[in-house]
């Protein structure tokens, strides 16, 4: 899963969701450096990316790209079914999307200290271009996309596959939200054990 649906699965702890979006950075055993409640949300992430990468629903979205985007299609994937969880966050949630994202946005800022270099220099932009809100689109969702292959130096193509959500919107849609059911499951058990 991309940005917003880890944020979302945290619950509603400010300093878990800060954890749980920053994990990506975080290699091996250096999360024990960060609080406890950071250090939850990193092993949240993990486990949600763990049972993300095995979950049937999920491989069967990436399988439709995989020809096309090789090792990358898991990677859009993630950031396709965030756009389903924005377009379909009322279903999910009763706070409004965009008080959710202010607050998230708030509380990076209250906790600027504790943010790892690189989440301390990503969030500028993210902030400035509200991401977050951008993935309700499929506009937005090209954007990240394409600002996600210039990353990978044009190697990815990622920037075409809003062609692929198009085409295959429907098929995205229900299959984010067959898999998502599974996985807020999973991560609500998650953050009881931790």
């Amino acid at each position: 899963m991309n940005f917003l649906a880890h944020i979302y699965l945290s619950g509603d702890n400010d300093l878990i969701k800060i954890g749980n979006f920053m994990a990506d950075g975080i290699r091996g055993k250096q999360f024990e450096h960060f609080p406890e409640e950071i250090q939850k949300g990193i092993i949240l992430h993990r486990s949600i990316d763990t049972y993300t990468d095995s979950h049937d629903v999920f491989r069967q979205s990436t399988k439709r790209l995989h020809e096309k985007y090789h090792h990358y299609a898991g990677v859009i994937v993630d950031i396709l079914y965030d756009h389903f969880l924005a377009k379909n966050w009322e279903k999910y949630s009763d706070e409004k999307l965009d008080n959710f994202i202010n607050r998230f946005y708030r509380s990076l800022h209250e906790n600027y200290p504790i943010l790892t270099e690189k989440t301390q220099d990503l969030m500028p932009y993210m902030v400035k271009q509200n991401w977050l809100l951008s993935y309700q689109t499929v506009e937005g969702i090209h954007q990240i996309l394409t600002q996600m292959d210039r990353r990978s130096k044009n190697i990815s193509k990622m920037q075409f596959a809003s062609e692929e959500l198009i085409e295959f919107y429907t098929e995205f849609e229900q299959e984010f939200t067959l898999f998502f059911e599974d996985l807020k499951q999973h991560s609500k058990q998650k953050l009881l054990t931790l």
